[in-house]
Parts: C-alpha cells; sequence; structure tokens
C-alpha cells in the first residue's frame, strides 16, 4: 500500500515539473522563491554593478522555468528561442500595414534583424530553434492571414483555398520527414555497401597498401569528437555535435543538418514551399490589386493603403516575396550543386584549399572529384541505391575484385 501511495505522489501533474536542483514545482511559481533574481534587482535600485554569475543563474531559471502544462510526463520545458518570432512578426506585419514608409522601413529591418541573428548565432556554433520557429509561424500565419482577410474578399475560389491547403499540408509533411535525420554515422557501422550485382566482393583498399599509407588514411577519416571512422564525403558538424554522412550543410531552417538520409526531402521540402507562396503570392495579389499585372501589382499598386485590410495583405505578400526569394536562391545553389556532385561542405573545402573552379557565376565550386555528368549525377541522388554506395570511392577507400 505505501508502495502505491508513493509511485502516486511521484507522478507528475500536468503543470508540475521538476527544476533544475531535482525538486519538484509548479508552473504557478514561475515568478516566485528567485533569491538571484532578487539580487540582481537590488543591485539595480543601489547602482551597484551586477555580478555575472547572478545574470547567468537568472537566465539558467527563467529557461528551467519557461514551461507549458503537458498531459503526459508534467510541465515541458520551452526553448525561449521559440518566442521572438511568435510575438515580432505579427506586430512588425501589422505596423507595416499603417503607412507605406513604416512597410518599407520594417521590411527593411526585418531581414537585417534575422541575418545579424543567423552571424549571431553562427560565430557561437550553437543550436537554436530560433529560425525554425519563424519558418513554421510565417507559414501558419500567412495561411491565417490568407483565411480571414483574403478569402471574404470574395476573389478567391475554393479550388483556390484547396490547392493552397494541400500545398502547406505537403511542405509541413515533407519538413517532417527531412526532420527525421540526415544519417548519422555510428559507431561500428557498417563499413562496406553491399556487393554489386555482379556479385564481386569488396576490399579496402588499406588492405592492398603499405601500413604508412593505411595509417593516413585512418587518421584523416577518424573523428576525435565523436571517436568514430567517418565514410569518404562524411563530416562533422559543430553545431549538432556528430558526424554525418554525406554531409552537406547544417540549415538552420530546418535547426538539423542536411546530409545522405535526408537530403531528397530537403529538397522536396523547398520545392513545394515555393511552388505554394508564389501560388499564393499571386492570388493575393489579384485580390487587393486587380487591374495590375501580378509582377506589376508588387511594385505599383494605387490605393492599397487606403484600406487596412488591404495593405496587411498587400505587406504580407511583399514579406512571402522576401522569404521566397531567399529559399529560391538556395534552391538554385542546390540545383547546381547536385548537377556537379559537389556538397556545401566540399565546396568550402576547394575554396579554402584552392582546389575547384568556380561555376555559374560563382553560384557552385566545381571540384571535379565525384561528378559522373549531369545524367549520372542526378541518377545518384534520385535512386535510393545510391544511399548505400555513395559515399565511397572506388579510388581511395575501397575497390572491387576483378
Amino acid at each position: 500500500m505505501k508502495k502505491r501511495r508513493q509511485e502516486e505522489e511521484d507522478v507528475l501533474c500536468c503543470c508540475e515539473y521538476i527544476n533544475r536542483h531535482g525538486e519538484r514545482s509548479h508552473v504557478a511559481a514561475c515568478c516566485c522563491d528567485c533569491e538571484d533574481l532578487d539580487d540582481v534587482c537590488d543591485r539595480v535600485f543601489k547602482r551597484e554593478p551586477q555580478n555575472p554569475e547572478s545574470l547567468s543563474r537568472v537566465a539558467a531559471v527563467i529557461s528551467d522555468r519557461l514551461r507549458v502544462p503537458w498531459l503526459w510526463g508534467g510541465a515541458q520545458k520551452v526553448d525561449p528561442s521559440i518566442i521572438p518570432p511568435l510575438l515580432v512578426l505579427p506586430v512588425l506585419l501589422h505596423l507595416a500595414a499603417v503607412h507605406p514608409l513604416l512597410g518599407v522601413l520594417v521590411l527593411t529591418i526585418l531581414p537585417v534583424l534575422v541575418l545579424w541573428y543567423y552571424y549571431f548565432t553562427h560565430r557561437k556554433k550553437g543550436q537554436t530553434l530560433f529560425f525554425l520557429s519563424l519558418a513554421l509561424f510565417s507559414l501558419a500565419y500567412m495561411y491565417y492571414l490568407f483565411i480571414i482577410e483574403v478569402l471574404p474578399r470574395g476573389d478567391v475560389g475554393p479550388f483556390q483555398v484547396a490547392v493552397v491547403t494541400v500545398g502547406v499540408l505537403f511542405t509541413l509533411l515533407c519538413l517532417i520527414q527531412t526532420k527525421r535525420g540526415p544519417g548519422i554515422v555510428r559507431p561500428n557501422q557498417e563499413s562496406l555497401p553491399a556487393p554489386l550485382s555482379g556479385g564481386r566482393p569488396y576490399v579496402k583498399v588499406a588492405d592492398q597498401m603499405g601500413l604508412s599509407q593505411e595509417a593516413e588514411l585512418n587518421r584523416k577519416n577518424w573523428c576525435h569528437i565523436c571517436e568514430v571512422s567517418r565514410p569518404v564525403r562524411a563530416g562533422h558538424c559543430r553545431i549538432c555535435g556528430v558526424c554525418v554522412l554525406r554531409h552537406d550543410h547544417h540549415c538552420v531552417w530546418i535547426n538539423s543538418c542536411v546530409g545522405q538520409a535526408n537530403h531528397r526531402s530537403f529538397l522536396l521540402t523547398l520545392v513545394v514551399f515555393l511552388l505554394t507562396s508564389l501560388y499564393g503570392i499571386s492570388l493575393v495579389l489579384r485580390s487587393v490589386c486587380p487591374a495590375q499585372n501580378v509582377l506589376i501589382a508588387l511594385l505599383y499598386c494605387p490605393g492599397v493603403y487606403e484600406d487596412y485590410s488591404t495593405a496587411l495583405c498587400f505587406t504580407s505578400a511583399w514579406y512571402c516575396t522576401m522569404v521566397t526569394g531567399g529559399l529560391l536562391h538556395l534552391l538554385l545553389v542546390q540545383l547546381i550543386n547536385i548537377s556537379y556532385n559537389v556538397t556545401e561542405r566540399e565546396a568550402r573545402a576547394a575554396l579554402r584549399d584552392r582546389s575547384g573552379r568556380r561555376a555559374f557565376w560563382g553560384l557552385v565550386v566545381d571540384t571535379g572529384i565525384y561528378s559522373r555528368g549531369f545524367r549520372g549525377n542526378w541518377a545518384e541522388f534520385i535512386s535510393p541505391a545510391g544511399d548505400r554506395t555513395s559515399h565511397f570511392s572506388t579510388q581511395t577507400d575501397v575497390v572491387a575484385i576483378q
């Protein structure tokens, strides 16, 4: 009976959690009982210099107590970087709809703030959910404004709404698939792919080389952080802290690396989002500025600021256009890289070592190492069977017995 009562007491309510001291606490006490916060406020009132340790502890307390009630396992912790996009984006878009000059100012400041925060976090090599939160909330908020502001105007029919809705849902499904993982190098991972269709087995080149060459190969492929031997084209991500198969880059917009396992779904996410965004922008501009061509309406739409709802739709269309332009550039770079069978990580290394040449006005760096021609590169990228063999080089790591 005592054991059962103890187990019932250990079960957390949806509003309870275990704090950083290992004690049972409640979300209602989030603003109470914080000696470090009292010390900081006391020093402010006394005009005394702040103690850096107290400030860091206050930040840790706020991060630990920022939780939401959850049905299973008690109140769940919320990353503070999720919150700013939820507050800043609606405020700035509504502010931009007040006056054209405010619109120009807001739409100029917003990308500058995002770029500044990107370089700030990129320099620290730390993970943040800010960009993923901004991406998801932008998608949800733009769809919300489309339903609330554009649909009642009567210029959009059920078919157009259905197309936009399917595009948004398909984008989310592709993003979920991308977030399942880039393909992490595991300790004791099988080092060789399946035999070729002809049945010829693989052998390690190290078995046919001298000890010095074998030692050099092992030293080059060994990751001292993950303590694993990396296959060819795998790389260590300092942000995620893992080694990724065919590592392309770390994408802050999905808060994950893009690698061998999720590169195809990442590309599909970009394509579906861009198609949905372009179609939605055209519908909004046709609704708020029907007398103008879509491309002209984005630059010149007289009288759009006479009505606040119309101005909000126009401002949101401009915001979507800016996001679409950035992702269109990313998609273009990805398509060219795949055509040359080059990853972003390899391109940066080639520029650093001056071993590659620029192509397409500097959008891609051709290393000339793994390319099999345009059709061969795309066949390798699209084929799931390429996952087993793409990270092996027949010239450096393995050879087939003739």
